[in-house]
C-alpha cells in the first residue's frame, strides 16, 4: 500500500518553520531596551551597541529587543528571513568607520563624589630632611666665611697662680651663672636647667593646638615670650654688667669685663 504525498502546502510550510525554529530558540530573553534607558538615563543607541558587542565577544546570539519580537518573527503563511536568500550578514563595521564599544554605565554620583580631604602635610623624608640639609649647608658655609675673616685667637697658657677676676663662662651659660647670684646652686644649676629640658621634652604632647595664628595661641605666645626675656635679660647682665668678684658694675662707665666680647671688639 503505497503513502500519500503530503499537501504543497504543508511542504512548503516545514522549511519556514524549521528556519524559524533556531531563530527563536537563540533569541532568549526579551530585554526591554526602552525601560532600560528611563531607569540608567542612557540612551537607547548605545544599550542596543553594548548587547550586540556583548554578543560578538561571547558567539552568543543576540537578545531579543521588545518592540522589535513582532517584527522579527514571520507573519502566518510567509517564509522565514532565514530561508529566502539573502546577503550574508556583515562581519565588520564598512570600510572608514570607526567603532566603540560600551565597556559599562556608571551613576554620575558614584564618580563624582570624593570622600578624602586634602591634607597639607608632607613626609618627612625627602621633604623636611632635603630643607634640613640644605640649611646645614648654608650654615657650614657661613661660618667657614666667618672663620677667614673674624680671627678669635686663644688665650695664653692657664696660670694657677693668677685667675681672671671675674671668671665668666661662655656667653651661652652666663644666664645659668647669673642665677647663681641669686639662688642657691643646688637650685640654680640643677633643678631649673633640668625643669627647662623637661618642659622642651613634654611641648609635643602638651600643645596640640594645629592653628598657626597669633591669635589662636595667645597663652603659648605668652609663655614663651616670659622664658625668652627672663634668659635674654640673664645672659645681657652676665655679659655686660658683672664685674670684678662678680659684682654689679655699669658697662659705660667701668667697662666691659668679657673676654670674649673684648676680644670680639679689639
Amino acid at each position: 500500500m503505497k503513502g500519500e504525498a503530503p499537501p504543497a502546502g504543508a511542504a512548503a510550510a516545514a522549511p519556514a518553520a524549521a528556519a524559524a525554529a533556531p531563530v527563536a530558540a537563540a533569541g532568549g530573553p526579551v530585554r526591554d531596551l526602552d525601560a532600560e534607558s528611563a531607569k540608567f538615563g542612557v540612551r537607547r543607541t548605545l544599550l542596543e551597541r553594548g548587547m550586540f558587542a556583548r554578543a560578538r565577544k561571547d558567539g552568543t546570539a543576540v537578545p531579543a529587543m521588545a518592540g522589535a519580537v513582532a517584527a522579527a518573527a514571520p507573519a502566518a503563511g510567509q517564509a522565514a528571513p532565514a530561508a529566502v536568500g539573502g546577503p550574508p550578514p556583515v562581519s565588520g563595521p564598512p570600510p572608514g568607520v570607526r567603532t566603540q564599544r560600551l565597556l559599562t554605565v556608571v551613576k554620575a554620583g558614584a564618580i563624582q563624589g570624593t570622600t578624602r580631604e586634602p591634607q597639607d602635610k608632607v613626609n618627612v623624608w625627602p621633604h623636611l630632611l632635603a630643607i634640613e640639609f640644605v640649611a646645614l649647608l648654608v650654615m657650614l658655609a657661613l661660618l667657614t666665611l666667618m672663620s677667614a675673616f673674624i680671627d678669635a685667637p686663644l688665650l695664653e697658657f692657664a696660670n694657677f697662680n693668677e685667675q681672671p677676676n671675674p671668671s665668666k663662662a661662655p656667653w651661652y651659660f652666663l644666664g645659668l651663672q647669673e642665677l647663681l647670684a641669686y639662688f642657691d646652686p643646688q637650685v640654680a644649676g640643677v633643678l631649673l636647667p633640668t625643669f627647662g629640658m623637661i618642659a622642651l621634652m613634654f611641648i609635643p604632647y602638651v600643645d596640640r593646638n594645629p592653628s598657626v595664628r597669633p591669635s589662636d595661641r595667645k597663652l603659648a605666645i605668652a609663655i614663651f615670650t616670659v622664658f625668652f626675656m627672663a634668659s635674654s635679660i640673664l645672659t645681657i647682665f652676665g655679659s655686660f654688667f658683672r664685674g670684678p668678684g662678680f659684682n654689679f658694675v655699669f658697662p659705660w662707665r667701668d667697662g666691659i669685663f668679657f673676654d670674649d666680647l673684648k676680644t670680639l671688639l679689639e
